[in-house]
């Protein structure tokens, strides 16, 4: 199975079991974590906890051979289903907990983002690499990342390709804490840090600080989805995904 839904005492924890492929995502794994996710919403648990399999990745993103040669109706379809299946991570009835255990890398970080916290291993190197494949984040990556991080960085992050380390990550708060030993542990004794409390203060919490935000996350996903899928009809898409299958560097012609 590449999604395994557990029981851990009083967790879910939903693990990505493709460490061959570096938990890479593809549509079916997407449509099995949202599967997951609306089964773990019926279990009497506090809270979901979110890793990866092995010591490499917690998933490296998307799988690109998959997002080629499809219809912009295609690509745009593809966006909004991953989006849905992140949004269902914040609709949980209790919080959740992202232990980044190596890589997160595009989808892989937008799954992590989607999350209410994030706890990074010393070996965690996030990023949003999208721009790299001549593309930008669609998953939901454009709306979190300033939410989380402020405007400026999340920019930088995104314009570059940038990836960052767990101290960097901690450093603009991209990361709540980094964990040493077992990272499911470490995520299992910082969820009981708040778990002792009421879900239903908890979900108030949660919808508090939510809606404290500037501009309703659907009106940004909905924009993000549209911008995402008209960059697949550039020609540096085509390119940049030609290259990274092709293993050589790109050749952007800004078209």
């Amino acid at each position: 199975m590449s999604v395994v839904l557990t029981r851990r005492e009083e967790f879910a924890l939903l693990t990505l079991d493709r460490p061959e492929a570096l938990n890479a995502l593809s549509f079916a794994i997407l449509g099995r974590i949202g599967a997951a996710l609306d089964e773990a919403a019926t279990w009497p648990v506090r809270a979901l906890l979110v890793t990866g399999a092995g010591p490499k990745a917690f998933c490296a993103g998307a799988d690109i051979k998959e997002l080629r040669g499809r219809s912009l109706a295609e690509q745009k379809r593809g966006a909004e289903f991953g989006q849905a299946v992140f949004a269902k991570v914040g609709r949980l009835p209790f919080a959740s907990v992202a232990a980044v255990n190596g890589f997160a890398f595009g989808g892989g970080l937008e799954l992590a983002l989607a999350c209410t916290f994030r706890l990074a291993s010393a070996n965690a190197r996030m990023g949003l690499p999208e721009i790299k494949l001549g593309l930008i984040p669609g998953y939901g990556g454009t709306q979190r990342l300033p939410r989380l991080i402020g405007e400026g960085r999340a920019l930088e992050l995104i314009m570059t390709g940038r990836s960052v380390g767990a101290e960097e990550a901690l450093r603009i708060g991209l990361v709540n804490r980094l964990v040493e030993g077992d990272p499911v542990e470490a995520a299992m004794a910082f969820a009981r840090e708040f778990t002792g409390y009421g879900l239903p203060a908890l979900g108030f919490a949660r919808e508090a600080v939510s809606r404290a935000l500037d501009a309703p996350i659907h009106e940004g996903l909905r924009i993000e989805a549209d911008l995402s899928t008209l960059a697949f009809r550039t020609r540096d898409a085509e390119e940049g995904m030609a290259a990274f299958s092709e293993k050589r560097e790109p050749e952007f012609r800004d078209e």
